[in-house]
């Protein structure tokens, strides 16, 4: 792990980043971008609104969702 990097997991896969990464920062870092991401942090959804503000720690396990329309 690079010096100065905490691990997480995203959707089972380790990924390392720098400590206090937020979410947002962490789909930016993944090329992730869209109304339709849904984000859960250690099974708690967190809301859009909160993207910007919660921060990631070592071992956090971060799913990351995106909403299919169809039918």
């Amino acid at each position: 792990m690079p010096h100065g990097h905490v691990e997480v997991h995203v959707n089972g896969r380790p990924q390392d980043v720098p400590p206090d990464t937020s979410v947002r920062e962490l789909l930016a870092r993944l090329g992730i971008a869209g109304e339709r991401i849904a984000v859960a942090v250690n099974r708690s959804v967190v809301p859009r609104s909160a993207f910007d503000t919660h921060q990631l720690a070592a071992g956090d396990r971060v799913e990351i969702l995106e909403a299919v329309g169809g039918g």
